[in-house]
């Protein structure tokens, strides 16, 4: 063999290890590429799965906190179906309202409790105080979802204040001495119940303020006198109350939608409602301490009535009957 050929096998020989080497390096270049892939599908599929698993977790304990958040144990004390001559619940009253009430030994109840009762107002009666409320209400009335009207003072909601009705010539042709007739009857039905429902003298029960008619709609609350869905006691918001009661002129799931009235009983895990539907010619009434914590739901269509009337065992607190003054013209 010829030198020149010698070389020319060398350089072939060479280029042959340089192509070999050349693709061995890309091969293991791909074999790494593809364990890289493999790699990343395995370690994006592992995170995938923590996180579907996390979300899961987080989804459940949300559900389960909400669920525990919204679950109440709650009871319907009456409902608008049901036609009742007496449903009453008696339990001990709350340690302030029972220090408080001591100062009235005359006027302090065998039991503290609530009561409802559907047979102790006549339609004919509810008819006609529904008739003067709606008809003076809707002189002025509230800017927001609340108006009240008191016949004893005269107050009337108008915008985010309030007037005087027996200043207004209007209020002649709305109230009647028939209106005050049928008020007046219908408060002493409600008193004569509590004292024997409660087992005291009806004598020392004295009508005290504020005692007023309420229409709520789903009007957006514009001031705070609006809002009267939140959670309170009576006693705190009206310290001349010793009993209260409502008289509903308008009917759940029939005039109107919400405003139900939800006794709120124990704290935390051991909170419990009782819920009362209003139904027109329907009485409740309950001790106004801290044993009967309540609210009413939000209204969310339609006109919910009623009159609150109210009693304390304070004399110096009662308030008379109303009585129609002359009218400025």
């Amino acid at each position: 063999m010829t030198e020149k050929s010698v070389r020319q096998r060398r350089l072939q020989n060479n280029d042959n290890i340089g192509e070999l080497k050349k693709n061995n390096k890309e091969a293991r270049k791909n074999k790494i590429a593809a364990n890289n892939e493999e790699l990343r599908q395995a370690t994006g599929s592992f995170k995938h799965r923590l996180w579907t698993r996390a979300v899961t977790v987080i989804s459940v304990a949300v559900i389960v906190y909400f669920y525990k958040i919204g679950q109440t144990n709650e009871t319907k004390f009456a409902l608008v179906k049901e036609n009742l001559a007496l449903r009453m619940q008696k339990f001990n009253c709350s340690q302030e309202y029972e220090r408080e009430i001591k100062q009235f030994p005359q006027c302090v109840p065998t039991k503290c409790g609530r009561f409802v009762a559907d047979k102790l107002i006549e339609p004919s009666e509810v008819e006609q105080l529904l008739e003067m409320a709606s008809n003076v209400i809707n002189l002025a009335g509230s800017s927001g979802g609340a108006s009240i009207l008191d016949i004893h003072s005269g107050a009337l909601s108008y915008g985010d204040k309030f007037l005087n009705i027996y200043q207004m010539p209007q209020a002649k042709e709305q109230i009647t001495s028939e209106h005050l007739r049928t008020y007046n009857l219908v408060k002493g039905k409600i008193k004569l119940a509590i004292a024997e429902h409660f087992g005291i003298a009806a004598e020392h029960l004295h009508l005290t303020y504020p005692t007023f008619f309420s229409r709520i709609t789903n009007a957006t609350a514009k001031t705070v006198h609006d809002e009267y869905w939140h959670e309170h006691v009576d006693k705190e918001t009206y310290p001349s109350f010793h009993y209260t009661s409502l008289l509903y002129l308008t009917s759940f799931n029939k005039d109107f939608k919400g405003g139900r009235f939800i006794f709120v009983d124990g704290e935390g895990e051991n909170r419990t409602t009782s819920c009362v539907e209003p139904k027109r010619g329907r009485v409740s009434a309950f001790t106004s301490g801290w044993e009967n914590k309540h609210h009413v739901e939000q209204v969310t269509e339609g006109t919910r009535f009623a009159v609150t009337i109210s009693f304390s065992c304070d004399k110096k607190f009662s308030i008379s009957d109303p009585k129609m003054p002359a009218l400025k013209e």
